[in-house]
Order: C-alpha cells, then structure tokens, then sequence
C-alpha cells in the first residue's frame, strides 16, 4: 500500500500523520564523511579540560555534587554547549573526538565525563542501583535471561532508543578486539517511510504499546507500562521504540497479545532503521564521544569480542537538558514519574540509594 504523504513544517508545528522535514529527517546520504561532522578538541581545549579535571578531583567534592560553577572552560564550554543543542534541538546527534582518555586515570575518565555532560543537562539514573553513569561493558550476563540489560553482554543490540532521558552519551575509554559497530538513524525518517509506504502501519504505531521494565520495578509499579511507539504531541513527534521489551512484555498475563499489524510494525521499522540508506555506522575510538537525542535518533551496538589486550569499554550518560521539547503525559512512567523538561528521566528503585552513584568500575 503507497499512498502521497502531505508535507509539514519541521518539529515544533507537527501535524499528526503527516510527513515531517526538518534537520531531524536526515538520511546517511546526507553526511557522507562522518569525520567532517566530528567536533575536534584542540590542544587548548584539552589543556583547559586537565585543569578542570585536576581542579575537581584537588576538590575533593563528591562528583555527583560538582556543577558548572565549580568548572571553567574558557575556550571549550560553548562548543560544548553547542553539540547538545545539535543533538536536541537539530539533527538529532553529536560526535566529539579528542577526550585524553588513554592517559587519565579511572578517576579523571570519570570526572571528564562528567564535566562534559554537565554542559548538556542534569544526569539521571540509568538503572537499579542508581548510576549517573554507566559502565557500557561485558560482564559475562546472560543475554537470554529476560532480567539482563544487553549493555552488559557483548551481544548485539538492536535498534532502539533509551527511553528514559532525554539524551544518551557515550564516551569510549577502549575498544574491543573486534566488531562493536555504532550504528544510528532517525527515527523521524523511518516514520516518514512508514507512511509513505504502509501509512495504517503508522497508525498501530501511534497505538498502544507495551513496555517490559526487565525487573527494575519502582515501588507500586506494575513490571510493564504503556507507551505508543510515535507520540505527537504540542507540534513535536517523539519516537519511542525498542522491540525487544515489546516482546518481553508478553511474559506477563495481563499485556495483551501482539498481533500480525504490531509484528508487521516492528519488521517495517527495523528494516528502515537498519537501512543503508537510513542508517549511519561508526567504531567508536578511545576519546570519541556519540550523543544522541533519544525523540529523534534510534542506535544499535553490533556483538563484539574483547580480548586480553582489548576491552570494549564505554562510560554512558543519561542526560535531561532543561530545554528540551514537551513529552506528553504518557512519558512519565518511562521518565522517572515526571514529563517536567530538567526534571524528569531516569530508573528509580528504592534500593538505588543503597549504591555508588559514580562507580569506578563496572558492577
């Protein structure tokens, strides 16, 4: 089924089930040198990162307490600044290379990391335990088991976004000895093919969705909730997608059964997403950093194989600018009970609290 999709204006005076143009709908023909759209840090930048680095850690200030005041970047906290509204408010992602992060130590990996990310927002928690950053990195968990978080396996990941925050950043500290390839694509191109080619598929996509929490329950929650796949709301389309937690949902008695037009969805969706005319790949390299709007871009992680001498390792961010677009209500289970720009995102557990919020080591 083909049908003429009307064109709208870009987000911000979004009509529903409409085409949708804008930076944002972006396809890989558009960057054809990726290493062109990479934000280099210079010599300068990396000196004034050092101090700031040495001066916090000199402080001896919690770094979950550290904020913009305590750091001063003359040269580098506009450019900064500018990558989280690329990633935000324009295309959809940011690639930055040049973090010194082969000759820090664990603590100033950490601590650069952080004062990155506060130039994009307020970092929230990405799991059960509480982290405001997160180790990306095989642990030997089980990919099968329906509970693990594949970020923790060396499987691959399929194409989704993570849901809860606003943006998702990711810093590599070393790659593996083979594969782990970044992939990403915008999720407003890949509603666009949807209803240019099976416009009804759009609107079970627009439906009701249900979203496996994977056993990270807050207090009087159930271990699902329901959210739609596209979300129009205020003007802004905000996609939400991860077929894998749709399907973890059907453990539970009380989801109801996907049926041929859900299936029919997701096998459109990752066909787009996954395209070579949709998607972009990259390795990321010690130093790089990938930031990524999750209303706007989807990502992936190809299975990869760490070896004695490489180890695939990457610090994430979970980040909830205070400028970003209105959610609606509907976003509030996957964002930490609130759809409240700057306050809401993250997983909260009650035992969260029991936890290192910055560990230095994988847990």
């Amino acid at each position: 089924m083909t049908s003429e999709v009307p064109t709208t204006s870009r987000q911000g005076s979004v009509v529903p089930f409409t085409r949708i143009e804008g930076p944002d709908a972006w396809v890989a023909a558009d960057f054809p040198n990726l290493e062109k759209e990479m934000f280099h840090l210079t010599p300068e930048h990396i000196a004034e990162l050092d101090a700031a680095v040495d001066k916090v850690i000199a402080s001896g200030k919690p770094l979950q307490e550290v904020s913009l005041a305590d750091v001063h970047l003359p040269t580098l906290s506009l450019p900064l600044i500018d990558v989280g509204q690329q990633a935000q408010h324009g295309r959809g992602w940011s690639l930055l290379r040049g973090v010194p992060v082969q000759r820090y130590s664990r603590q100033q990996q950490l601590t650069a990391w952080w004062i990155l990310g506060l130039h994009w927002g307020r970092a929230v928690p990405q799991n059960a335990k509480g982290h405001l950053i997160g180790h990306i990195k095989d642990l030997g968990r089980d990919p099968a088991d329906p509970n693990t978080r594949l970020y923790a396996t060396n499987a691959a990941q399929p194409w989704h976004n993570d849901g809860p925050a606003d943006l998702v950043g990711l810093l590599c500290l070393s790659d593996g000895a083979e594969g782990g390839e970044s992939g990403w694509s915008s999720s407003i191109s890949v509603h666009n093919e949807i209803l240019r080619t099976a416009p009804h598929l759009a609107r079970v996509l627009a439906d009701s969705w249900f979203f496996d929490r994977k056993g990270e329950v807050p207090a009087g929650k159930k271990p699902f909730f329901e959210i739609p796949v596209f979300n129009y709301h205020k003007g802004y389309l905000s996609v939400n997608y991860s077929d894998n937690y749709y399907h973890l949902s059907q453990r539970h008695a009380e989801v109801p059964r996907l049926g041929p037009d859900h299936h029919a969805a997701m096998e459109l969706f990752n066909s787009l997403a996954c395209s070579q005319q949709l998607s972009l790949r990259h390795i990321l390299q010690p130093g790089d950093v990938q930031l990524l709007s999750n209303h706007t871009c989807l990502h992936y992680r190809g299975a990869f194989r760490d070896s004695p001498e490489h180890t695939r390792h990457l610090l994430r961010l979970w980040v909830s600018p205070p400028d970003d677009r209105p959610l609606p209500e509907v976003y509030s289970e996957i964002m930490g009970g609130s759809v409240v720009p700057g306050k809401r995102g993250g997983i909260f557990i009650q035992n969260g609290a029991d936890h290192n919020p910055i560990p230095l080591e994988a847990e």
